[in-house]
């Protein structure tokens, strides 16, 4: 009961952060808009199909940061470093985490979270062990304790350890630590690129290890 307490209170700060951020950020969104429009005409936002808590399906949102039908197109679903199909945008945008902003409406949408593991692709989560399946115990998050923690430097493996250990010991104050830390990493691109320097995000740049895009 306690625990259910403290989710649905997670979910309602959630949500206000998440709309009080949504309408002091409104400019940049707008900005960003308007710039991925008049570089080459293509829609504006990237959905892909995503694992959310319990494994429930949800579109995950992020402003479009490669060429239309990308991967269609050259390393297909692989992102290596100075990919030419990232578009002038849309390098400004993963460099900054600026492309995972959009993911502030799947929070007050409630298929997110603030902080919580990364959402994996749906393939990914029905071929999940049990030791792996703990990680939808919770909505998945705009950021998370393996983001904080070496990001796409990770292996597969070390993620999931990383996410687990959120999921069993979650709290607020841990919550606020992973919140203080994220300013950080972002802005010194910690882990921006896996081993290789190669991600498989189409659409963002914060989940981009094969097992977890």
């Amino acid at each position: 009961m306690r625990a259910r307490a403290g989710d649905l209170i997670k979910a309602a700060i959630d949500r206000a952060l998440a709309g009080a951020l949504l309408v002091l950020l409104s400019p940049v969104f707008l900005a960003v808009a308007i710039a991925i429009r008049v570089e080459d005409g293509g829609p504006v936002l990237f959905r892909q199909l995503r694992a959310g808590r319990g494994g429930r399906p949800f579109a995950v949102l992020k402003f479009r940061s490669m060429i239309v039908d990308a991967d269609r197109r050259g390393l297909g679903l692989n992102v290596a470093r100075g990919d030419d199909r990232i578009t002038r945008v849309g390098h400004v945008l993963r460099s900054w985490s600026l492309d995972e902003l959009p993911q502030l409406v799947n929070v007050v949408r409630g298929e997110m979270s603030v902080v919580g593991p990364r959402p994996g692709l749906m393939e990914q989560a029905d071929r999940y062990d049990p030791f792996q399946r703990r990680r939808l115990e919770v909505r998945p998050g705009l950021t998370g304790w393996a983001q904080v923690n070496g990001r796409n430097a990770l292996t597969w493996e070390e993620r999931i350890v990383l996410d687990v250990w959120y999921v069993e010991n979650r709290s607020p104050r841990l919550d606020l630590a992973i919140i203080r830390r994220t300013p950080g990493v972002i802005v010194r691109r910690e882990g921006l690129f896996g081993d290789g320097g190669a991600n498989v995000d189409l659409g963002g740049s914060t989940d981009a290890k094969l097992h977890d895009r």
